[in-house]
């Protein structure tokens, strides 16, 4: 049996807007962020979403083919930390949280 290919889609209503595996909520940005960021092999990021690790390389492909759109995403994940970080309802972890 032959297997598809996997697409990379974007579409407003899902994550977004931001690039994804079609089929999948899983972005093409947050597959760079484990492999090429956090230096988890394509393997382990395809089985632990349940992809092919086609899926993964195919993501990869993408977001160094976009630069400019994965600079977009970047700007506006930081925009969004910084924004975070600066209210104090937000609690990130246990020493956020007041006794």
């Amino acid at each position: 049996m032959a297997q598809q290919r996997a697409r990379i889609v974007s579409t407003p209503d899902v994550l977004g807007g931001d690039p994804r595996i079609d089929g999948t909520r899983i972005g093409v940005y947050h597959v760079h962020e484990l492999v090429e960021g956090r230096g988890l092999n394509p393997g382990t990021v395809a089985d632990r979403f349940d992809l092919d690790v086609a899926d993964v390389y195919r993501a990869l492909a993408y977001y160094h083919e976009h630069p400019g759109e994965m600079a977009e995403i970047d700007a506006r994940r930081e925009e969004r930390e910084q924004a975070a970080a600066g209210d104090s309802r937000v609690v990130a972890g246990p020493e956020d949280v007041a006794e």
